[in-house]
């Protein structure tokens, strides 16, 4: 089966969604789908074609478009896209996410009609002006999926008539082959690791150390993945006098945040906003208990009082007492944390997440071949 793939960002693009969606693209190639990608062209040093592991990679600068009004260059995409989506004939086009890119893929449905498969990786509340985007997007697809409940659930309220056509579809994760190591305790190290964006407040992370170093003063927070927050976080720190017990360590490889995680007692995952929380799983199949804000998709993935612990987004207080609480009583986190390893094998291993999108792709198709 011929798959378009429209991502709104793809590799080199380093982000969770970007590392699950191309490790998902292998598998389905794998399983023996002929698959190829379209997406943003984020940077002008990125070719406008190329390939990722034998996938086919068309890279056209949508956003810069869209964003000067250019209305010739608006143009000249539009008959690109047209072009591309004639000359690779897909059997099947699948919107990863929905950004301001899409409005190319629906100005171009006529170019070659296929079943749409689209997948929502958080409510989209951030994007007040894409509401409408976002709506005739779900409208023209075939079938719409969330990776948790929580998403399942929004699109199901933003758009009643799609709720026939729309399932869950948890992320998944292959356990790492690195055994987890005993939680560091002395000093004990708290992580936040994911892109350093607004939307992940690490800065509440950073307000609620002088509490929890007041009660344990030896420890300490690793912040890992640059982004356009690191400033604006180093200048907090400084301002705390929090500089010397906070390690900010840039960009991290997928292949490193296992080991990465290995080093820390607990992980923290302070988001404002989380359609699901890949940094919680990530966690948990490390064996780390997860202390984590009651958003989103996030509770489906941390069990408050059995793999972790959740607070109140926004409220620094709180995230400070549940740390100091697992650092107090190390015996608890120690539980916690197994406990998130075990669920997380059980519950979000990898295959199943690549046999539902298999399955899909396979019924989708048939249903629109028998109309």
């Amino acid at each position: 089966m011929r798959v378009l793939f429209w991502s709104g960002a793809f590799w080199p693009s380093i982000g969770g969604v970007q590392v699950l969606t191309a490790r998902l693209l292998l598998a389905l190639q794998e399983r023996g789908h002929e698959v190829a990608v379209i997406t943003d062209q984020t940077h002008p040093s990125l070719p406008a074609e190329g390939q990722y592991k034998g996938i086919q990679v068309s890279r056209l600068p949508f956003i810069l478009a869209l964003t000067a009004r250019r209305v010739d260059q608006i143009w000249t995409i539009r008959q690109q896209v047209a072009k591309l989506k004639r000359t690779f004939a897909p059997d099947l086009i699948h919107v990863n996410n929905v950004d301001s890119s899409v409005l190319f893929h629906l100005d171009t449905r006529n170019a070659h009609p296929a079943p749409v498969v689209v997948t929502l990786h958080g409510d989209h509340g951030q994007f007040v002006k894409r509401e409408t985007l976002l709506e005739k997007t779900l409208a023209s697809a075939t079938w719409v999926t969330g990776c948790s409940a929580w998403v399942v659930e929004y699109l199901r309220r933003l758009m009643p008539s799609a709720t026939s056509r729309s399932s869950l579809i948890y992320n998944g994760l292959d356990a790492p082959s690195l055994p987890p190591t005993p939680l560091p305790l002395n000093p004990p190290r708290l992580l936040c690791l994911g892109r350093l964006s607004a939307e992940k407040r690490f800065d509440l992370a950073v307000g609620a150390l002088p509490a929890i170093i007041k009660r344990v003063p030896q420890a300490r927070l690793v912040i890992a993945v640059d982004g356009p927050e690191q400033r604006t976080l180093k200048e907090q720190a400084a301002q705390l006098g929090l500089t010397n017990a906070i390690d900010f360590l840039g960009w991290i490889t997928p292949e490193s945040v296992p080991p990465l995680i290995n080093t820390a007692t607990l992980v923290v995952v302070p988001s404002r906003r989380e359609g699901f929380g890949l940094v919680a799983l990530e966690a948990a199949h490390m064996a780390r208990p997860i202390v984590a804000t009651r958003v989103g998709g996030l509770p489906e993935v941390v069990v408050h009082g059995q793999t972790g612990l959740l607070v109140e987004q926004g409220n620094a207080k709180a995230l400070a007492d549940a740390v100091i609480r697992l650092l107090t009583h190390p015996d608890l986190a120690i539980q916690l944390g197994q406990a998130a390893r075990n669920r997380a094998r059980a519950r979000f291993s990898w295959d199943p997440c690549v046999d539902a999108y298999d399955k899909l792709y396979r019924t989708v198709t048939k249903d629109s071949s028998d109309r």
